[in-house]
């Protein structure tokens, strides 16, 4: 089972489940998971190989998608973020029964060009003997700015590790920056969320888009770039609970 952050009360609103992306964890997501719980119980996951989640030998989608259905008690509304967005499509398409909504937050069910291979570059380029993040941080090098932060929130300092399986990551990155042939589409209201300086979701992706999910909607965060729930916190937040609200 997944280590799990709870937020919140069961209501007579759908527990929403909140799924991060690559070298991510359900920490990264505690202040909006936090304000989304007003309503609602909410539910973020350290996803296999992350946080304090389990390490196995392997990270395919549908690997992570059968994980995320051991953690759903009902029928959810499901949030998933890059790599998260794409354990939560499979998952949708392989278990439509768990999901009340879905919204796959700037990703599409494509395989990407490029690597995610620098990052695990730089971390293990660390001499984890240190006494600081500070000092950590000096070494992490080659990044574009703030990702060594992001990086940093997965480095435990007591233990000298990171909270990452790097070696399995590295080992299935294909896998990661790709997307598996899905057996059904999902017919259940989905949303689309993408960030407007962003140029993951493209509209040549449409297509593949609404024949894997033909209830599929679009909408855009302006000024946000890929990590659009970081960038831009409240009118994300905003986006997520009008589309939770909707009616169908």
């Amino acid at each position: 089972m997944l280590n799990t952050v709870v937020h919140g009360d069961r209501t007579d609103e759908p527990t929403l489940l909140i799924v991060h992306g690559l070298y991510g964890s359900a920490r990264n997501w505690g202040a909006i998971a936090k304000r989304l719980s007003a309503d609602r119980q909410v539910v973020a996951v350290d996803i296999r190989n992350h946080g304090s989640s389990a390490w196995f030998h392997t990270h395919s989608y549908p690997d992570m998608a059968g994980d995320l259905a051991e953690v759903i008690d009902g029928k959810w509304d499901v949030i998933g973020h890059s790599m998260g967005g794409k354990a939560a499509m499979v998952l949708a398409s392989q278990r439509p029964e768990l999901l009340r909504k879905l919204i796959v937050a700037d990703i599409a069910p494509v395989t990407y060009t490029h690597t995610q291979m620098g990052p695990i570059e730089a971390m293990r380029a660390v001499n984890l003997n240190v006494g600081s993040r500070a000092e950590a941080k000096a070494q992490l090098t080659g990044l574009e700015p703030g990702v060594d932060d992001f990086l940093l929130q997965s480095l435990d300092l007591k233990e000298k590790r990171w909270r990452l399986n790097l070696e399995v990551l590295a080992a299935e990155m294909d896998k990661i920056i790709g997307f598996p042939e899905l057996a059904a589409p999902f017919d259940g209201p989905t949303l689309f969320l993408s960030g407007g300086a962003s140029d993951y979701v493209q509209a040549g992706h449409r297509p593949a888009i609404k024949a894997l999910f033909p209830q599929a909607k679009f909408a855009k965060i302006p000024g946000a770039g890929h990590w659009l729930h970081a960038e831009k916190p409240r009118e994300f937040e905003a986006s997520v609970s009008a589309f939770l609200a909707m009616n169908g």
